[in-house]
């Protein structure tokens, strides 16, 4: 098995070595620059991770690998448009250093740059690569409808937005697997529990996302502290906010949505709420149910403990991440 670092020095490598068009200039430019930044790339690494359980030769589930990174770095570019960040990673966002029309049309050329890396799979099982490709990006643009939907209702339950967070973040993480099963030839049964653990996985991650925007720091987070609260953005802690608090403290909570002046009053007053109803312990609880479930579902996975240990600890890793 190949380590979780060589595996992200492999999508390194073959990132630097793409080669954009160079015209136009004002279209591919932005493309290589958000590609450039210092991201995690758990995605495609877990594509190939997933692949090698199977097979050793991992090369032809490379080019997969690069198509749900590009993927996923078109989704955080309009991600960001939408949500107004200034901040991506420790660097300015598109539509900051460029313009939102530039981040509209950039983002969208990534979309189909990464159709064209998934079309460059194996021939005989480009189809079912393909078909899990467009079944989980309409399942994230319905997140992120979702997402936007949540903005004007007070209202949500958890399971709502447990469901928001599943198409939004964690489907992307179970395809990864999932396609890096199937181009190792992995048993229906096997790429399907590897779906599973991403999803569990991935609801676990964003949880620890929404915990970090909080109680994060932000040179290491690479993103400003407090920037959902900001945003009125309803996370895992705001929608327990106001599922718990009563009177007193629902009223003023509610006060201060829509309000963009006293930004640091703003995030201290929800952090501090969020302490008095001990939601970041609930957050934490949650997290640990959910990475329980993933483990399990990785157990079901029919190759050697060996084997899958890389991505046991890349788990556990994840559930202690600063960042």
């Amino acid at each position: 098995m190949i380590t979780f670092s060589k595996a992200l020095a492999i999508i390194q490598q073959e990132i630097e070595a793409i080669n954009y068009p160079e015209y136009p200039d004002g279209l591919y430019k932005p493309v290589a620059y958000m590609m450039s930044m210092k991201g995690k790339k758990i995605r495609p690494a877990l594509t190939l991770l997933a692949c090698n359980l199977f097979v050793e030769d991992i090369s032809e589930a490379i080019k997969p690998a690069l198509a749900w990174e590009t993927f996923h770095n078109f989704t955080l570019m309009h991600d960001d448009l939408m949500d107004r960040a200034s901040l991506r990673r420790g660097q300015q966002t598109v539509h900051k250093r460029w313009n939102d029309n530039t981040a509209i049309l950039s983002g969208d050329a990534m979309l189909i740059l990464a159709y064209k890396l998934m079309e460059k799979s194996p021939a005989n099982i480009m189809p079912s690569l393909l078909g899990l490709f467009s079944r989980t990006a309409a399942e994230i643009c319905e997140g992120q409808q979702f997402d936007m939907e949540f903005e004007n209702r007070i209202d949500i339950t958890v399971s709502e937005y447990i469901e928001m967070i599943r198409l939004k973040t964690a489907v992307m993480i179970g395809a990864c697997l999932k396609s890096g099963a199937i181009v190792g030839g992995a048993s229906e049964r096997n790429s399907e529990m590897l779906y599973r653990f991403g999803i569990n996985l991935g609801i676990a991650f964003q949880i620890c996302d929404d915990l970090l925007d909080v109680y994060g720091n932000p040179y290491i987070f690479g993103k400003n502290i407090g920037g959902d609260i900001l945003c009125d953005k309803k996370t895992f802690l705001l929608v327990n906010a106001l599922n718990l608090s009563e009177n007193e403290d629902r009223n003023k909570l509610l006060s201060w949505f829509r309000r963009k002046e006293q930004q640091e009053e703003k995030i201290g007053y929800f952090k501090q709420l969020f302490d008095k109803l001990k939601i970041r312990q609930l957050a934490n609880a949650t997290i640990v149910t959910y990475y329980k479930q993933a483990m399990a579902d990785l157990d079901q996975v029919s190759v050697s403990s060996e084997n899958k240990e890389v991505l046991k600890s890349l788990s556990a890793d994840l559930m202690k991440r600063e960042s």
